[in-house]
């Protein structure tokens, strides 16, 4: 259940992913989190979706999310797989559970 976020465009700059998506995550103010204790101070989506890519990702210092935008910041390089693992948690973020567990509750 959910949709899918589409990821418009991720962007490298240094030790910073940029990631433009096609939905927003939060409000026009942005929000940072530079731990996970910080992020489950909050109930929020920004700080659910930080929550999900501090666990999904080792390394990162920071995440900030505004509208559309999350921005993460990381320790050490951003690689293929890392981009696709921070994509991955931002696209499914929405989805509450798949395919086969909607067919399953559908009955």
């Amino acid at each position: 259940m959910g949709q899918p976020i589409e990821i418009l465009k991720s962007t490298v700059v240094g030790d910073v992913l940029v990631i433009d998506t096609d939905r927003s995550v939060s409000g026009q103010d942005g929000f940072t989190f530079e731990s996970v204790a910080q992020a489950e101070a909050l109930d929020i989506f920004p700080a659910r979706l930080a929550r999900q890519l501090f666990a999904a990702i080792e390394g990162i210092t920071h995440v900030f999310a505004a509208s559309n935008t999350v921005v993460v910041g990381r320790n050490s390089v951003w690689d293929a797989a890392t981009v696709g693992a921070a994509e991955e948690v931002v696209r499914g973020f929405f989805v509450f559970y798949g395919d086969e567990e909607a067919a399953a509750a559908a009955g």
